[in-house]
């Protein structure tokens, strides 16, 4: 890969600066961000500009395999690492259509409702998809279905419809960085809420939405 991919990173007043990483570091970012993508049970801050970091480099890979030497074992390796690569990259970009088209509703509301400086789910192009999707999923309704029916069934709320994701579902994880004071809601009526600490390096298993927001900030890796 080349060097000095740069991406930017928002500061706490809103204002973004460029951060420089190597691209191992690159990789690394992007295998992270499709791990957690793979096994949140919600949708995630949209990491488009790693997407577009990795794709130029991407490019840059193959075309200093086309200037190589013909033969060159090194060119297999290298190629065996450029498909390795768009593997992770596009399992990623899957992740993230499947989840928009079995939460569409849900995505769309919450990205209408992002405070202002607050990050968005979606790509300006997931944006765009996710609206297509809706309309036309209204659109078939329509046609197949709410037309035949009476009027005052002819309206169809898919808010209401379309299941959310399970925020209580349970996750693995790996902590990047020691947490204190963790609030772990009880499992049953018997018991009540404890608080723990994550050691660096430790692994768990816990219920996603009791650490979706350090999952947000990188302090854990789902695994």
């Amino acid at each position: 890969m080349a060097e000095g991919p740069e991406l930017r990173e928002p500061d706490s007043d809103g204002s973004s600066e460029e951060l420089v990483l190597t691209p191992a570091q690159l990789l690394r970012s992007l295998e992270q961000a499709w791990l957690n993508e793979k096994f949140a049970p919600e949708l995630l801050e949209s990491k488009s500009e790693i997407v577009e970091c990795v794709m130029e480099q991407l490019d840059h890979m193959e075309s200093n395999l086309k200037r190589a030497k013909h033969g060159d074992l090194k060119v297999s390796i290298h190629r065996m690492e450029i498909e390795r690569i768009r593997y992770v990259l596009s399992s990623y970009l899957r992740c993230r259509l499947v989840k928009i088209e079995k939460f569409f509703p849900h995505v769309l509301e919450k990205e209408k409702s992002r405070a202002e400086g607050e990050p968005s789910v979606l790509s300006p192009e997931e944006f765009a998809f996710a609206k297509e999707y809706m309309a036309n999923t209204e659109t078939y309704l329509k046609n197949v279905a709410l037309k035949h029916m009476p009027p005052n069934l002819q309206k169809v709320d898919l808010l209401r419809l379309v299941p959310k994701p399970n925020l209580d579902s349970f996750v693995f994880l790996r902590v990047q960085e020691r947490q204190e004071n963790i609030l772990v809601e009880p499992e049953t009526d018997e018991q009540r809420e404890y608080v723990i600490d994550l050691e660096e390096g430790s692994q768990h298993l816990i219920r996603y939405k009791t650490i979706a927001p350090l999952v947000a900030s990188g302090a854990v890796q789902l695994i």
